[in-house]
């Protein structure tokens, strides 16, 4: 396995990601039922997302945070979801890729989830 290095690294694992938790029933719901998401057309906002995160490219915009906070607002977003997202998150890049990038994804998701929780909760 290689590193997450190109935006088709980010698309791959996106689509792959998303496929694992549209699939679980714990947090399926929250995308599907709540935010109804259609997720050909929300992929490549995801994929600017991090590769902006992760690679330093591009000019992703959008504030995550309050999409999140207006997310919970419709549905109470609990520590099982962010618990959830996050294992999927891990065990998803983790199954596809290895280095550097790769850990730093999962860095910044665990502090992405971790300032969300805390900001949503306050």
């Amino acid at each position: 396995m290689r590193d997450l290095e190109t935006r088709a690294d980010i698309e791959l694992f996106m689509k792959t990601f998303y496929e694992k938790l549209l699939a679980d029933p714990k947090i399926s719901y929250i995308f599907t039922d709540v935010a109804k998401i259609d997720l050909e057309a929300h992929l490549p906002h995801l994929t600017d997302f991090w590769e902006q995160s992760i690679l330093r490219k591009g000019s992703y915009k959008k504030n995550v945070l309050q999409i999140h906070k207006d997310l919970n607002a419709k549905e109470l977003l609990t520590n099982i979801h962010f618990e959830t997202w996050l294992n999927h998150f891990n065990t998803t890049v983790d199954s596809l890729f290895v280095g550097d990038n790769t850990e730093r994804i999962k860095t910044v998701a665990l502090s992405i989830a971790t300032v969300m929780k805390i900001k949503i909760y306050t």
